[in-house]
Order: C-alpha cells, then structure tokens, then sequence
C-alpha cells in the first residue's frame, strides 16, 4: 500500500478528493513531494507515478502549485480540527492538552509522508495560498496556546512564556513527520503518548493527588 494511502482509523485518506483520477494524481505528489521536494518534482514525475500521461494531470489540476494547496490545505484542516476539538473539550488542562499533543503528534506519525509536504513545503506555496495556509497555522498556535493559558491560569502549569512554550510544543509535534518510521519500534500511538506525557513535563504540570 503507497505510503501516502496510509489508514487513520476508520476515515479513507483524500476521501474527500474525487473524481478518482483526481485522487491519484494527489497521492502520487504527495509522495513525489516528500521524496524528492516540490521544486526538484515535475508534473511528468506526478503523472508517471500514477500511471497517467502529463497531460491528464492538467484536466484536474492547472499547475503543480495548485497541486500542492490541495494537499497543504486538507492537511492543515485536519491538524487543525485536532488541535481545537482538544482545546474545545471538557476537562482540565492537562486533559486538553495531553489530548492534543496525543492526536497532533499520532497523526503526525500515522501520515508521515504527507505531514512532511504539509508542513515543510509551504515556502513553495504562491503569496496567496501561503497566506491562506498561515491563518490555518496561527489558528492551530492559538488553540494551543489557549489551552497552555488556561493551564497558567488555573495553577496548573508553571510557564512564563506562553507563547514560547506553544511554539516549542508545536514545533517538536511536527518534527515527528520528519524522523517516524512505520517499521520502528513504537506505534504512532505510542509515540502519541510519549510525547503528551513529554510535553506535561515541559509545562511543568500539577501531578494528579
């Protein structure tokens, strides 16, 4: 199965993206993106890859930067559904939180080749899709950076530099993408929940009594 294809429970990856052809051509750049970058990567590359001539490709896509939206603008979505559905939770802080690095950081590593084109190509991405990208991103600091804040604020963690922290958070989140492995010795799962307990420890969470 094409690493780009790879199952997040029971949802079908670029499900959302038809027709099939479509479809293909999407996880074919993907993985061309994450192999060999989005400058280095031709639309022949792409087409090749999913068994099409280049000039299908432009029937459903009229360049390979629109190519590359798609794919940044469905992954940051889901990143970002993620991140404030934990933030929008009940319970306290550290549940939040805990609950946002495990997912953030599961699906990080469950869609590894498609989190490395989402998250380290956006320079590629034209002015105004890279504008469009860096809302979704700062809405993903923000939920982050609430949920931190409420923990400050309930005495639950010690953190001076809220900002700081969420982009320290964030940041070694993503760079699962770039080192995961799926032939490694931890799930995505587990790798999950490391991180969420990592990441308690950072803020300097209130042990349960």
């Amino acid at each position: 199965m094409s690493t780009a294809e790879e199952t997040d429970g029971d949802n079908t990856p670029w499900s959302e993206v038809t027709p099939e052809a479509a479809r293909r051509l999407l996880l074919a750049a993907v993985e061309a993106f994450a192999e060999r970058g989005y400058h280095a990567t031709t639309t022949r590359d792409i087409a090749g890859r999913a068994g099409m001539s280049p000039a299908a490709l432009y029937i459903h896509y009229k360049t390979k930067e629109e190519l590359l939206h798609r794919i940044s603008r469905i992954g940051h979505d889901r990143a970002l559904l993620l991140l404030e559905t934990a933030a929008d939770r009940d319970g306290t802080a550290s549940e939040r939180l805990a609950d946002a690095v495990r997912s953030f950081v599961s699906w990080h590593a469950e869609r590894h080749t498609t989190a490395r084109v989402v998250q380290y190509e956006l320079e590629a991405l034209g002015e105004e899709h890279r504008a469009e990208i860096v809302a979704l991103r700062r809405r993903s600091d923000a939920a982050v950076r609430r949920i931190i804040g409420d923990g400050v604020q309930a005495g639950e963690f010690d953190v001076p530099d809220v900002p700081g922290t969420t982009l320290a958070v964030l940041s070694l989140c993503i760079d699962v993408a770039r080192w995961f492995n799926a032939q490694g010795s931890r799930t995505p799962e587990e790798v999950g929940t490391l991180y969420a307990d990592l990441v308690l420890r950072m803020v300097g969470a209130t042990p349960k009594q």
